[in-house]
């Protein structure tokens, strides 16, 4: 764990801050929700990346000068299933995004963390890693499963097709890079029981917290 993460009788300023990451379909969402039930607020980035994309948010008009008004719907909103077909298939388009879009979500996200009362933030954000937020944070969890897993999930949970998936998949840097810059390695290949397991013990292990909650 990072140096802070190991220093239990600190006094902190703020609550005690997770990166969770991991790659596309590795089952972030879920252990998050799970982090939720035990206590811990959640601050999703991708969520936080609609609204900057959003008409009136700070990204939009740059996406759209970027990648044209065919990225926009009758509406005259961003379709993030039309721009993902653009990005995830030309690594260049995929960093021009990033780009545009990072900044503004890690101020975003990092306002809402400040404003937190939580004794625990948990901040999902697939990019954690490679947008440059992951020095903010007292502790890195990374989930990880199997490419077989992953691809199931994207097709039968978002429908897509096995090489609409697979540009996904591939589009990602591999788990490993992620996996080698983990604090807790959150297993979500195996039953929901048993990831449940793994992310009550490394709560258990989190300084800080009140008592936890009953299992």
């Amino acid at each position: 764990m990072p140096e802070a993460a190991m220093a239990p009788d600190a006094v902190r300023c703020g609550p005690y801050r997770i990166g969770l990451t991991g790659n596309i379909a590795t089952g972030k969402s879920t252990v998050g929700r799970m982090l939720v039930d035990l206590g811990a607020e959640m601050v999703d980035a991708d969520g936080v990346a609609h609204g900057v994309m959003a008409p009136a948010g700070s990204a939009y008009a740059g996406i759209v000068e970027a990648f044209g008004p065919e990225v926009l719907t009758p509406e005259g909103e961003i379709d993030r299933r039309r721009l993902g077909r653009i990005v995830f298939a030309d690594p260049a388009a995929l960093r021009r995004l990033e780009s545009l879009t990072h900044p503004a979500v890690i101020a975003e996200v990092n306002r809402r963390t400040a404003e937190s009362t939580a004794p625990v933030v948990v901040v999902e954000a697939i990019k954690l890693l490679e947008s440059g937020m992951a020095g903010d944070y007292d502790a890195i969890w990374v989930t990880t499963c199997s490419e077989t897993d992953q691809l199931s999930r994207l097709m039968d949970g978002r429908g897509l097709s096995r090489d609409a998936a697979m540009r996904r998949i591939r589009a990602q840097s591999p788990q490993e890079e992620k996996l080698a810059c983990a604090d807790v390695v959150i297993h979500t290949g195996v039953s929901w029981a048993e990831t449940r397991a793994e992310v009550w013990a490394a709560w258990l292990d989190i300084p800080w917290t009140d008592t936890p909650p009953a299992r």
